[in-house]
């Protein structure tokens, strides 16, 4: 199993599924919004294999039309957290 690189991979896909998007429609808004993504980056971030900084979760929250914090976990596994930084 690989490595956990982010925190926001479930919350991303859950509010692209809410909003009916596939992946590859949803890195089209992200393109238009400046950001050259592909559909592999985003199953990337989804899958929580692949590391967001902070101007792309900056990104990801504007292409979905919410706040940064609608991104992050309900609850935050600290542990989780702790290994992702080591």
């Amino acid at each position: 199993m690989a490595a956990i690189k982010n925190i926001v991979g479930a919350q991303v896909r859950k509010l692209r599924d809410q909003r009916g998007w596939s992946q590859a429609e949803f890195a089209a808004k992200c393109q238009r919004n400046g950001w050259d993504i592909s559909r592999g980056i985003v199953a990337g971030i989804e899958g929580r294999v692949r590391w967001v900084g902070d101007c792309e979760l900056v990104l990801l929250a504007r292409a979905l039309g919410v706040p940064v914090t609608d991104l992050l976990p309900a609850k935050i596994n600290w542990t989780e957290v702790e290994k992702m930084t080591r």
